[in-house]
């Protein structure tokens, strides 16, 4: 009888262990970090940008999706006369400035850069600290 009751425990938290791990699993994904940013385009440079961004280099977009980067956005819109990005990516990392270092780390981004950058107007905040993009601040969001 004793070991029936032994066998049967082990079932018994067996079970438990399985229904654990299964619990576990169907817990829901970690919801990505939202992230914004705005700056001017070079109205002379529009048709570059936009050039460049019809046809992205496939090894930038690899390097975006390395980085924990997706759904990734670039907007442009003309306010009195003045050209403007706004920028919109989702980041599914556990680490973004270190993925973003790796990311300004990587030979061919940079060489991306060297050629988005100089279409850009930094807005004034951006420029101070050395900055193509001004951050923007979330205030609505709809599940």
């Amino acid at each position: 009888m004793l070991l029936l009751d032994s066998r049967l425990i082990m079932k018994y938290l067996a079970c438990l262990l399985l229904a654990g791990t299964l619990a576990g699993c169907a817990s829901a994904p970690k919801a990505p970090q939202r992230f914004a940013w705005v700056t001017g385009l070079k109205a002379e440079k529009a048709g570059r940008y936009e050039e460049l961004h019809a046809h992205p280099w496939p090894v930038v977009m690899k390097q975006l999706k390395a980085c924990h980067v997706q759904n990734y956005s670039i907007f442009e819109k003309e306010i009195d006369g003045n050209l403007y990005l706004f920028s919109y990516l989702e980041y599914s990392g556990n680490d973004f400035d270190a993925d973003m270092k790796k990311m300004a780390a990587d030979p061919e981004t940079l060489r991306w850069w060297k050629e988005t950058d100089p279409c850009q107007r930094p807005l004034p905040d951006a420029a101070a600290r050395g900055k193509i993009w001004s951050d923007a601040k979330e205030v609505f969001h709809l599940k």
